[in-house]
């Protein structure tokens, strides 16, 4: 008697398995072969960086080459959407599907931006938590730290941080400089010259900070809260004009 109990009850489950694995096929069927009737836009954390709207994404959509609307979804090359999408150095993720409605669903993630190159000579530009160069956009300012110097030059022209070694190093420091409450505030910007020595102007406090090269930062910036702590609530916060902390285990302030 257990034993027809338990074949009955593997007979209802092995059913109730091929119903659902024929519904997940039915709606993908049904989804691919519908009609593009809409085209709806989705973009994830547009509140954080107002880089591009809605208006924009489909404007990069529409200029695919390919008709959509009246089309067949599973005709679309959502693929070769996506890549375009992806073109711009604004988007980070660009995924295309359709709905059981008949919409091509185009959502979109845009890049965060953590610092902003700034220069006399060319157009200012972004760089993005992953290190990648992007244009800056007349629908948003972002508020972060600001670089200049004539190191941004070889910034721009490699167009990501991460694909070399001096670019590598400027992205750890800015990621801890984003990750660190105290310093995230403190510090509005850091001028970069040609030999990568690093210069910051800090919001509050009226020194200037020879920082040097992104080497040991992290010592670096313990030095620097050190003397923050320390020695100007003894010294008067206006006594000294620039603070250096190129040389290993000294605090030079003049």
């Amino acid at each position: 008697m257990k034993l027809n109990l338990n074949i009955r009850k593997e007979i209802r489950i092995a059913a109730a398995l091929i119903a659902l694995s024929f519904l997940i096929a039915f709606s993908e069927r049904k989804q691919g072969g519908a009609l593009c009737k809409d085209i709806v836009v989705e973009i994830e954390n547009i509140n954080d960086n107002h880089f591009l709207d809605e208006a924009d994404i489909l404007r990069l959509v529409e200029a695919s080459g390919q008709t959509l609307k009246g089309t067949s979804i599973s005709r679309i090359d959502l693929k070769a959407i996506e890549k375009k999408l992806k073109y711009d150095k604004h988007v980070k993720e660009a995924e295309l599907y359709g709905d059981l409605k008949g919409n091509l669903i185009v959502n979109v993630e845009l890049r965060r931006p953590i610092a902003r190159i700034v220069q006399e000579d060319a157009p200012d530009a972004y760089i993005s938590e992953e290190g990648i160069v992007m244009s800056i956009s007349e629908k948003f300012t972002s508020r972060v730290v600001i670089i200049s110097g004539r190191f941004v030059k070889q910034l721009l022209e490699k167009g990501d941080l991460m694909k070399f070694e001096e670019g590598k190093k400027l992205m750890e420091m800015l990621d801890f400089i984003r990750e660190d409450k105290f310093w995230n505030a403190q510090i509005a910007q850091m001028d970069i010259n040609s030999k990568e020595d690093i210069t910051i102007y800090p919001q509050i406090t009226g020194q200037l900070v020879e920082f040097g090269s992104p080497d040991n930062y992290e010592f670096k910036f313990k030095k620097l809260m050190v003397f923050y702590k320390e020695i100007l609530p003894q010294k008067g916060w206006t006594k000294y004009e620039r603070v250096n902390l190129k040389y290993e285990g000294q605090v030079i302030a003049e």
